[in-house]
């Protein structure tokens, strides 16, 4: 320590006085590009304050979230609910992390996630998404007593090894190797599925219903048939929730849309309440049993702030508000409302290809225009890079409108809606004004890039 000091620690004091340096503190002490990244792209604003799906700046502006903190904001900011429950568990003074006892809280929050999920029977807490993921793909090697994955191309599933070993995206491996021997096949593709279930060293398939990198929904019958296909090779299903479930597409996992009941389930995001990290892995007791399948083996996969108190107390309080407020019917009546407007405005704009998604996890995709009048500038940005059209939306939606939003994914001309789960229709009008007017500018191939070329490059020059 640098010295003793007399002075009170006090947190406001400390934001209020030193908040505005976020920016020159992260360029100094973190990671490098993060501040010079946000700068070019003229996303580096001062928020000071955020409430349901706004946040705030300086001068009392508002900016609709439509990316939710990529889905970690479910219940929106600072949920009053929530809230109160990190308050009464702290008041509490609760005997926490123990490490030798059973956490009352860890128990009914898992008694609560396995009511939307009666088929699975147990629960394992960890503290992100990329942890649930580690800890189902540990579950199911032992449980099967074989060692390969398999994982779908483009597919995200965390950055920690043993995620980013079932890891789709190349940009995220690349110089990270020598990885776990898993192996990628098609999304979506039964025959590769097979052919590598063959060679009888499967442990398990690990599968996103909506692929969170470019919004790609699953065939329809792909994860029975997929389900299928590994019971038959005595392989098993993990399904990551991590960004689609508790919710976000219109019933509480999206695997249910699709009328499969896998053998691992991962959850997390949405669960924390926007306030304290969780992750939940849930299993069938088989695979926990022969996990855990010894008292010597009683903390073989464990966690030492796994089923903290403050987060179980989050996810129960999220659930509750998730429940009492029929969030999951708010994202599918809203969300298929958005979908079906933007698919209207799909047909007065040349450069929308596509829009996909369910419930409240929309993808919007651009394509080449067809007009001569527009491919030049099209092909001036796909010659600069893949995904800066895309971009370019993006910096017009926050400038001119103050809406966030944000592409889906590297080289991809997807952006992803991923809003709050409260979000109302109002505040879904809102985007649509927004992003008609962003549109508009678009197709008449003036304003939108001359704006976002300008911001690049007058920013990254005073970078």
């Amino acid at each position: 320590m640098s010295g003793a000091t007399d002075e009170p620690f006090e947190l406001k004091r400390l934001v209020e006085t030193r908040g505005a340096e976020r920016y020159a503190l992260a360029a100094k002490h973190g990671n490098p590009q993060l501040a010079r990244t946000l700068h070019a792209i003229g996303f580096d604003k001062i928020y000071t304050a955020a409430a349901g799906p706004y946040l705030y700046d300086g001068d009392g502006h508002d900016y609709l979230d439509m990316l939710a903190g990529f889905g970690v904001f479910a219940l929106g900011r600072h949920d009053p609910t929530v809230r109160q429950a990190l308050h009464d568990v702290l008041d509490a003074g609760l005997a926490d992390l123990t490490q030798f006892d059973a956490p009352p809280l860890a128990g009914l929050l898992a008694e609560r996630l396995l009511a939307e999920a009666p088929h699975l029977d147990r629960v394992y807490f960890g503290n992100s998404g990329t942890e649930a993921v580690e800890a189902a793909l540990k579950f199911a090697r032992r449980a099967t007593g074989r060692g390969r994955v398999l994982y779908c191309d483009h597919a995200f599933h965390g950055l920690t090894v043993g995620s980013l070993s079932v890891n789709g995206a190349k940009e995220f491996r690349s110089g990270f190797d020598p990885l776990l021997p898993d192996t990628a096949i098609p999304f979506g593709d039964l025959a590769a599925l097979a052919r590598e279930l063959r060679r009888g060293d499967v442990a398990a398939l690990i599968v996103e219903p909506i692929q969170g990198k470019g919004v790609a929904v699953a065939p329809a019958g792909y994860l029975p048939a997929a389900h299928d296909l590994l019971k038959q090779h005595k392989a098993l299903l993990i399904v990551d929730e991590v960004q689609t479930g508790i919710g976000r597409t219109g019933d509480f996992f999206a695997y249910q849309h699709d009328g499969v009941e896998p053998d691992i389930v991962t959850a997390a995001k949405a669960l924390s309440g926007g306030y304290v990290p969780v992750g939940a892995t849930l299993a069938k007791d088989w695979i926990f049993r022969k996990v855990y399948s010894s008292m010597d083996r009683v903390l073989v996969h464990d966690s030492t702030f796994g089923s903290n108190a403050q987060a179980m107390a989050a996810g129960l309080a999220t659930l509750h508000v998730l429940e009492r407020d029929a969030l999951v019917v708010n994202a599918r009546i809203v969300g298929e409302r958005l979908q079906r407007r933007l698919c209207e405005a799909a047909e007065r704009y040349e450069m929308i290809s596509d829009v996909r998604g369910r419930g409240l996890m929309i993808g919007i995709e651009f394509g080449r225009p067809e007009s001569w009048r527009l491919r030049a500038p099209w092909f001036a940005l796909q010659l600069a890079r893949k995904g800066l059209f895309a971009q370019t939306v993006v910096h017009g939606l926050f400038q001119r409108h103050r809406i966030l939003t944000q592409v889906s994914g590297d080289h991809l001309e997807v952006i992803k809606l991923i809003p709050p789960l409260t979000l109302t229709e109002a505040e879904a009008d809102r985007f649509l004004a927004a992003f008609t007017d962003v549109m508009d500018e678009a197709q008449r191939g003036s304003g939108l890039l001359r704006d976002f070329t300008r911001t690049l490059a007058t920013r990254s020059r005073h970078g």
